[in-house]
């Protein structure tokens, strides 16, 4: 789970650092979907647990790296059109 966490941290950053402002979600899109393919290996994992509290753990783990994903897709969305806007304006 540390090295899944440590390489989608590396992920978004990789990603903010590209970000252009020019009001796209295709950034917010990518970091979204590494989260929910993270999340969708925790689920496989938990599939795979004979033991019902770890299996609940996991599947836990997974929702909330997908509610992660969402609300960084949602903070790179919105801060890309407040920067286009910003640019427009001037």
């Amino acid at each position: 789970m540390n090295k899944v966490s440590f390489a989608l941290v590396g992920a978004a950053a990789l990603a903010l650092a590209a970000c252009g402002g020019q009001g796209d979600d295709a950034l917010g899109d990518n970091v979204a979907d590494n989260y929910d393919a993270a999340a969708d290996n925790l689920d496989a994992m938990a599939d795979n647990t004979a033991n019902e509290s770890e299996s609940d753990a996991l599947e836990n783990q997974a929702d909330a790296l997908r509610d992660t994903g969402e609300a960084k897709e949602e903070a790179i969305d919105e801060a890309d059109v407040n920067s286009a806007n910003a640019v427009n304006a001037m």
